[in-house]
């Protein structure tokens, strides 16, 4: 198996590259896997072994990525232009929109030309084994530029003429230059007159049809070995087109026309003349033209693997800031940290280590500031005191949930001041909670406060219902559909959302009602903290606190109040958490809860001496409302309504559905303010009072003026 040998920046002769003990291109006949060495990459030999098998290819995915060939860096096409002259083409041709038909490599150019005439070469392979660099058949007795024959000498064939006499019958003479010159004149002036009268060639095929059609002749003949990749096809051939189809169908009947040349060389089974294609997406190609013929096969280059990655780093090693002082575990560490990256990125990363400051032999904290590419980190930004003092933040949003407000203020400090157990490359969510419990009890309320608390606004925070994510397809809505079908390209809502705002709170409601498969996403970032959505883009979530939120267990919490008349947190919890973890265990997915349980936080119920708080901020909001909108003062009679409205939430049936009941139970008030607005107009800087009557039923009065009764109220 090849490896990368460890050079350091003194050895002589190092000079950073990989040693290489086997070609990944040679024979495998003892079945040990292939790996990346100096040669070429692993899909280039797929594409060597794709092509003696017979088949054409269609290379799809990483084409734009920065790969090598022969132990130097290359470009995609390098790669496969380097690939196909390997295996003996005397002709590479290279198509794309922009360019047209073009000629990578030397020479090639001049023998296209030849071939597409149908002139000879003096490179030819003749049929009785004088074989040339050119690889062309000429027939027997046919004739060799200058006059040699297929059978003829090598002077012949290097178009050597007889001497010339003077015309009188007599031998050559040796000493007479000037009858040589006259004759060597004379030659020049019949060739010159050949090529005066001789047809005008056309010159090279310019648009689409008219390079597909020479191709499609070209590689139909045996005569030559020649070679042509089309590269984004599809965007010049639009799928849906009606135009495009006959360009489709063209170019595939000329990848499956393609002969074997005589000329192939080396062991057998030997290539055929390769037409190729080379996409970014082959969704983007209509599926007939390559699924419904054997002959055509559709090869996926994906990013470089643990082997490729350490060749590119080892080459770039002295590029990185701090590479002197690096090690080989320093090395392995960036190994398994750039998973995922292209070989662009690989290269941008050592020059980020010297824009950043961040050495080779910290490699987590390069890779965090490559990846989400800010000079700001809001974690590193908050005030010392604030972070101190979370906890009172946060419980003044959310009323009557200390135990799950301390624990979210500890998570906030501990993601403050960075200490963790361990380090990778591919950090773990900054904090990561399941909330359990009663509805209505401030979940949701609990997580924007966090994201305004530590990013200074609410946009930070994103809401998940995942009560739309019920169906098992619905997992590609978070990661993105993969290639091929309807919505590739607009990549996942989720990580869509973490590539664009690397510093979230991600809140999943309702996460019971989703489908077990949406749930396998969730492992890997949990564990490794990124996911990689369908165009093959990673997201990052080092950054981000996630929040799960459930209802499991809330259904019985009214059973639980019935049974007696106050219901201790310690029970509650106790019941939260054997339910949450049931639930797992019968959708089969117990490795979810267990990294999930360090941040399970059971939510207390809603307790009588809370409900007039909460009642007080809605009723803060109504009168907001009324305020902006009619410039009219409102002013709750609390004397009347926090007693009415705790006897009404004492109810178990009430109490069960948190403060979502209290609003509502509320809803009378509202309407009764409503009510009033309509009948009276208050004047703009008068001023109502509301309040409920002993009977319970909401009542508003204006300054002056007697009750008004709200809609299905009466004031006595």
């Amino acid at each position: 198996m090849s490896t990368v040998g460890w050079v350091k920046q003194g050895d002589a002769g190092g000079a950073g590259r990989p040693s290489r003990t086997e070609r990944p291109g040679g024979p495998a006949g003892d079945g040990q896997p292939v790996v990346a060495d100096g040669m070429m990459p692993l899909w280039a030999v797929s594409l060597d072994w794709e092509l003696r098998r017979g088949r054409q290819v269609i290379l799809n995915g990483q084409i734009r990525d920065r790969w090598w060939f022969a132990d130097r860096p290359a470009s995609f096409r390098e790669v496969v232009a380097g690939l196909l002259e390997a295996r003996g083409a005397e002709v590479v041709g290279w198509w794309d929109p922009v360019g047209g038909l073009v000629f990578p490599l030397d020479g090639h150019a001049e023998r296209f030309d030849e071939l597409r005439e149908g002139r000879s070469s003096e490179r030819a392979r003749t049929p009785g084994g004088a074989a040339t660099p050119g690889g062309a058949s000429i027939p027997d007795g046919a004739s060799i530029p200058g006059g040699a024959s297929g059978t003829g000498t090598p002077a012949d064939a290097a178009g050597a003429r007889p001497p010339q006499g003077r015309g009188d019958g007599e031998g050559p003479s040796d000493g007479a230059p000037d009858a040589t010159a006259r004759a060597r004149r004379g030659d020049e002036r019949d060739r010159g007159r050949e090529r005066l009268l001789a047809p005008r060639q056309s010159g090279r095929p310019r648009s689409f049809e008219d390079v597909v059609a020479t191709v499609h002749r070209l590689v139909a003949l045996p005569d030559a070995a020649v070679a042509f990749v089309f590269e984004d096809v599809d965007h010049h051939l639009p799928p849906g087109h009606p135009e495009s189809h006959l360009g489709y169908l063209r170019l595939r009947a000329a990848m499956t026309d393609a002969v074997t040349p005589r000329s192939a060389a080396g062991p057998a089974p030997h290539a055929r003349n390769a037409v190729l294609c080379a996409v970014g997406d082959v969704g983007r190609l209509p599926g007939w033209f390559h699924l419904e013929d054997p002959r055509v096969a559709a090869l996926h280059i994906g990013p470089p693997d643990p082997s490729e990655r350490r060749l590119w780093l080892t080459w770039l090693l002295r590029t990185f800031n701090g590479a002197h002082e690096s090690s080989r575990a320093d090395l392995e560490a960036l190994v398994g940290a750039t998973d995922g990256m292209l070989g662009w990125d690989i290269e941008s990363l050592a020059r980020t280590s010297w824009m950043r400051n961040a050495p080779l032999g910290k490699p987590d904290k390069l890779l965090e500031l490559h990846r989400l590419n800010v000079s700001v980190d809001p974690w590193t930004q908050l005030d010392r005191e604030t972070v101190a003092g979370a906890a009172g933040v946060l419980g003044s949003r959310v009323v009557g949930q200390s135990v799950a407000v301390n624990a979210v203020a500890s998570a906030l400090q501990s993601a403050f001041v960075g200490v963790d157990f361990g380090s990778s490359g591919t950090a773990r969510p900054r904090g990561a909670f399941f909330f359990v419990g009663p509805t209505g009890v401030g979940k949701t309320e609990l997580a924007k406060a966090v994201a305004e608390l530590m990013f200074g606004d609410q946009s930070a925070y994103a809401r998940f219902d995942m009560s739309e994510y019920q169906q098992e397809h619905a997992a590609e809505r978070l990661a993105g559909a993969p290639p091929g079908y309807i919505g590739h390209e607009q990549g996942g809502e989720l990580t869509r959302r973490v590539q664009e705002r690397p510093f979230s709170v991600l809140l999943f409601d309702e996460i019971e009602k989703a489908h077990p498969k949406v749930l396998d996403k969730f492992l890997q970032i949990l564990e490794d903290g990124r996911l990689t959505d369908g165009r093959g883009q990673t997201a990052y979530f080092s950054q981000c606190l996630i929040i799960f939120t459930s209802n499991t267990g809330a259904d019985q919490v009214r059973s639980l109040l019935e049974e007696r008349d106050q219901l201790s947190y310690p029970r509650l919890e106790a019941h939260f958490t054997r339910a949450v973890e049931e639930k797992f265990r019968q959708i089969g997915r117990p490795e979810i809860y267990g990294r999930l349980k360090p941040g399970v936080v059971v939510f207390d119920m809603l307790r009588p001496e809370h409900v007039a708080r909460i009642a007080d901020r809605l009723l803060g909001e109504l009168a907001e409302s009324v305020r902006e909108r009619h410039r009219v003062e409102l002013v709750p009679d609390t004397d009347t309504l926090y007693p009415w409205i705790t006897e009404r939430m004492s109810d178990p049936g009430h109490q069960a559905y948190g403060g979502r009941q209290i609003r509502n139970e509320l809803e009378l008030v509202r309407s009764a303010v409503v009510g009033h607005l309509l009948a009276n107009r208050p004047e703009p800087g008068s001023r109502i009072r509301v309040g409920v009557g002993a009977d319970g039923r909401p009542w508003v009065t204006a300054d002056g003026a007697g009750p008004f009764a709200g809609e299905g109220s009466v004031r006595s």
